[in-house]
């Protein structure tokens, strides 16, 4: 179910902006009148900065427990791609929503941004796009600025790209299965208020997808498997995690009971695993599929993600790669009488760091 896309083809048109509170805290909500049509001069800039977060995004669609026709999100964006002149309309209906449901003490106010984007590039398609923007802060900018001759610096607040929350870009595109809708969150937060609750999607179970999510599941569960006292190295976990995802790099498909019989071997750890699983499952709220052809790219992201990270008392960590420890040379640890404590020793050849570019 892979699909290709480019985005590098889209414009940013029209947009609806909001300020969006938490009627719990007795927070406003207040909408655009109007809608702000982008400047011809500004759509390439804004384009770029709209678009950026998306480009690593995991594939889902909307998803109603009766009918796509009962999900009200699915229902505005609907209305939007027959008719561009219904954006402020719909696009206030969204804002709405998602002030009904950011009523969570832990959920930020924000400022929310409804683009419309044209000439979208999937499948050989050109479709349009709805871009959907959340920022939880503002930041300053110190701008400097002619005045009577002279130059004078100021301070404004505003929305860092960089920095933006939340966001869904949903392509007129599979309408009758609930569109392709990329999404994300990095609030840090409970990511259901967002993915769930506002937007109602579920991930579409493709090769990236489960690729992702049982790389995810095998590391964390390693994790939470490692021995929790100090004589065990931070960095055995790592290699075992890198063990794991071999089998990835050595197969096309994941079979999970030959994983499981191949990888975690014993009885007692493989209904550990599923239980895990089921865990994982009930977060997502959707099952995951047993039997899928393995990504290679996203595999690949996986293994970058693993690292061992060895948390002293004393506010020093040290970050091991896999690699570094497959046979721990490099590293020796100890008990130092005199001092009565414990002591970690790392052997190199050269500091790479010094021989970096500084910026």
């Amino acid at each position: 179910m892979s699909v290709k896309l480019r985005l590098n083809t889209a414009t940013v048109t029209n947009v609806v902006l909001a300020k969006v509170g938490n009627p719990q805290r007795e927070e406003p909500l207040q909408t655009s009148r109007e809608v702000f049509k982008v400047a011809e001069e500004d759509q390439e800039n804004l384009t770029a900065l709209f678009i950026k977060p998306f480009k690593a995004c995991i594939a889902h669609r909307f998803t109603h427990h009766a009918s796509l026709a009962q999900h009200e999100v699915n229902n505005c964006v609907k209305a939007i791609f027959a008719d561009e002149d219904k954006l402020l309309a719909k696009g206030v209906e969204i804002a709405q929503r998602l002030y009904a449901k950011s009523n969570h003490p832990n959920i930020k106010a924000g400022d929310l941004c409804i683009a419309m984007l044209k000439e979208v590039h999937i499948e050989g398609e050109l479709v349009s796009g709805l871009c959907i923007l959340k920022s939880d802060s503002v930041v300053p900018f110190l701008t400097i600025t002619p005045r009577n001759g002279d130059l004078q610096l100021s301070t404004e607040h505003g929305i860092n790209p960089d920095k933006i929350d939340k966001g869904c870009l949903i392509l007129n595109f599979w309408a009758e299965k609930g569109y392709y809708v990329l999404t994300f969150d990095r609030s840090g937060g409970d990511t259901r208020f967002w993915v769930r609750e506002f937007l109602g999607v579920e991930a579409v179970p493709d090769a990236a997808f489960l690729t992702n999510a049982y790389t995810k599941m095998a590391v964390s569960f390693l994790e939470e498997q490692a021995p929790a006292d100090d004589d065990t190295p931070p960095w055995e976990t790592a290699n075992a995690a890198k063990d794991a995802l071999d089998y990835f790099e050595d197969r096309e498909k994941f079979e999970l009971q030959e994983f499981e019989q191949e990888v975690l071997k014993s009885p007692e750890t493989i209904a550990q695993f599923q239980e895990h699983r089921a865990r994982i499952e009930e977060e997502q709220g959707q099952p995951l599929e047993t039997s899928f052809e393995i990504s290679k790219k996203d595999l690949g992201k996986a293994k970058k993600r693993i690292a061992a990270v060895l948390k002293l008392d004393t506010g020093v960590e040290i970050h091991i790669k896999p690699a570094a420890g497959e046979a721990d040379p490099q590293l020796e640890r100890g008990y130092d009488d005199k001092k009565g404590m414990k002591f970690v020793k790392v052997y190199y050849n050269k500091d790479l760091s010094a021989s970096a570019p500084k910026s």
